[in-house]
């Protein structure tokens, strides 16, 4: 969270999975204002879990980079451009009639 906070991440929503899925235990929502920023956030974020939690990152969607799919095992993360997060509205579909996905804590409030 701290790495997309400090990538200026935007609309970060946390999901948890337990019990919902076997995929991971949560799920990252983030949105970036433009591809170039969707794809610096994933390699910073990648190189920061590899670098310090020692795990393994797989990723998907670097190239273009409208949608970008950060798979480190127990968390997964998604990164959007705005326009494709609303198309695909993942928060929603992961919500399975539960309240509202998570809006992450801002630091200082």
């Amino acid at each position: 969270m701290k790495s997309l906070d400090d990538d200026q991440a935007v609309e970060v929503v946390t999901i948890p999975l337990a019990g919902k899925s076997s995929i991971a235990d949560h799920m990252v929502i983030a949105s970036g204002r433009s591809s170039r920023q969707v794809a610096s956030m994933a390699n910073k974020l990648a190189d920061r879990i590899k670098k310090e939690f020692g795990r393994p990152v797989r990723i998907e969607g670097l190239p273009v980079a409208d949608w970008v799919l950060i798979d480190a095992d127990d968390v997964i993360v998604h990164l959007f451009r705005p326009e494709v997060r609303t198309f695909y509205n993942l928060e929603r579909m992961w919500a399975f009639g539960d309240e509202a996905p998570a809006k992450a804590a801002t630091p200082g409030a």
